[in-house]
């Protein structure tokens, strides 16, 4: 699915369904890299096994050792090699083990020696949105289901939370998932803007809800033309 935007962009929420569905990797990425600013992969953890940890580098084989669970290890490995494939097809090289990625002191992920690249990566539940963009960004996706909102105040100021306190919990999972992404965006602690009122005057933001089920937001440097939103069935990774 594409969709425009611009920096004008507002907090609304849009409808982003039907989605692209993708069984395999689109054999035009290059063209439609070309075509758009920012595309975003939504990969469901659930369509794969357990993968080989044999395609990540040395870095990324030193980040995995410090996840503790299986679920954490599976997503990480997942998200990667998925990512690496989409790459591999963008950057036209030869072959996934071409491309490494690794995280700098504040946890943004890059691409190594293509600085040009800008990457995001957020999870929910069973689900990966993988980011890739010309533009700085940061993304965040939530499911929509029926959750504790004591839990979230806690991170959101108190003059937004008591606005919406009558009414709609649906702004609430928006102005969360903003602040999520804004924090990705400005590759800065979640807990150093949660708790103060967020500012969105020189950004360029847009939310969706995607197949009336996930929230998603979007922040970027400066305003895009056109993103292109797929859910990337299972693909055969190294």
């Amino acid at each position: 699915m594409e969709t425009e935007n611009s920096k004008e962009a507002s907090p609304i929420i849009l409808e982003a369904s039907p989605l692209t569905l993708e069984t395999t990797l689109p054999k035009n990425i290059p063209d439609l890299w070309c075509r758009n600013d920012v595309l975003i992969f939504l990969v469901d953890l659930d369509d794969y096994g357990t993968l080989s940890a044999e395609g990540l580098d040395y870095m990324e084989k030193e980040d995995l050792k410090k996840l503790k669970t299986g679920y954490f290890r599976k997503r990480y490995i997942t998200s990667r090699m998925v990512l690496k494939c989409i790459l591999s097809r963008i950057l036209e090289e030869r072959s996934v083990s071409d491309i490494a990625s690794y995280k700098d002191e504040y946890g943004k992920v890059h691409v190594r020696n293509h600085e040009e690249l800008h990457v995001c990566i957020s999870y929910t539940e069973n689900i990966t949105a993988l980011a890739i963009s010309k533009i700085e960004l940061g993304v965040d996706i939530e499911v929509r289901k029926k959750r504790s909102l004591s839990n979230i105040s806690k991170y959101l100021d108190k003059i937004t939370f008591q606005s919406d306190k009558s009414g709609n919990d649906l702004d609430i999972f928006t102005k969360w998932t903003l602040k999520e992404a804004y924090c990705k965006f400005s590759n800065k602690s979640i807990f150093s803007t949660f708790n103060r009122e967020l500012d969105l005057t020189n950004v360029a933001h847009s939310s969706y809800i995607i197949d009336n089920e996930y929230i998603f937001s979007l922040i970027t440097s400066e305003g895009w033309d056109k993103i292109n939103i797929s859910l990337l069935e299972r693909i055969a990774c190294p």
